[in-house]
């Protein structure tokens, strides 16, 4: 089964400008560099990757998810780094929802990052990285024309799961990983920025390799190419609807998105 974001490579037109941004703004530790690209890991279990491109850049969303108690915290310290926050059109920069509340910002691609809070998360199962309090990446944008489309390839391929489904925004789960399935004809949220599809690989880990088997299997049967290091059955990428996805057995436990009280793993 899918368990969480494992990784998430996205392009940027300057290597240097992300690490300003994520390293000595966002303080997020640099694990890799080269003369094109960078790598940071912002939590023990996710990697976000920056690699120069000479081409224009469609800004991609995602979200972090952070500890209800630290949710204050969290904001200060973006405002405290200098960092901007974007205003919702009656203007209020924080926004309380039902179960939570959340902030948004932009880096210097145009990227919208989201910090989102969650009353119903229990606290002290994945803890908090830096000062950022980050304990997982909770959600990545996937603009796709068909939605619906997409959103089923997704539950029959991936075995990902929906708790309320709609024809133009989709969550669809699993573990910690909510993809966001949206329509490009629907706007991102608090700026109405338009929905264009990233060029992004997105890495999904999973709890053994019989999952990726039988994802393979699908993907042949659905006459999608798949490929593999030789000799290697931990690890699958392919591409669809434009979007490179990998997947990567890692030791992320299974029970994770229970014990977190996640809606869909609860029992």
């Amino acid at each position: 089964m899918i368990t969480h974001f494992a990784g998430l490579q996205l392009n940027t037109v300057s290597k240097l400008a992300v690490k300003q941004f994520y390293q000595d703004q966002l303080q997020f530790p640099v694990v890799f560099e080269s003369e094109t690209a960078i790598t940071f890991q912002p939590t023990a279990d996710f990697a976000l990757t920056f690699t120069e491109a000479f081409e224009p850049i469609a800004p991609a969303h995602i979200a972090f998810e952070v500890p209800y108690s630290e949710f204050e915290a969290s904001a200060a310290f973006v405002r405290s780094a200098g960092i901007s926050l974007l205003k919702w059109p009656a203007g209020h920069e924080i926004d309380e929802f039902e179960t939570g509340s959340n902030i948004y910002f932009r880096d210097g691609d145009g990227n919208l990052l989201e910090i989102i809070t969650h009353s119903y998360v229990k606290e002290g199962v994945l803890a908090p990285c830096g000062p950022l309090k980050v304990m997982y990446l909770r959600e990545i944008g996937f603009p796709v024309d068909d939605v619906i489309g997409f959103r089923e390839w997704l539950k029959s391929t991936l075995h990902l799961k929906t708790i309320k489904e709609q024809d133009n925004f989709n969550f669809v789960i699993g573990g910690t990983a909510h993809t966001i399935v949206t329509s490009t004809q629907r706007r991102w949220i608090p700026i109405a920025m338009i929905a264009l599809p990233p060029r992004m690989t997105v890495s999904l880990g999973v709890s053994d390799s019989r999952f990726i088997e039988q994802v393979r299997t699908t993907l042949e049967e659905q006459g999608i190419v798949s490929h593999t290091n030789a000799g290697h059955d931990e690890e699958l990428s392919f591409s669809f609807n434009g979007y490179r996805l990998r997947l990567v057995v890692t030791a992320f436990p299974e029970e994770t998105a229970a014990l977190l009280n996640l809606p869909l793993a609860r029992k």
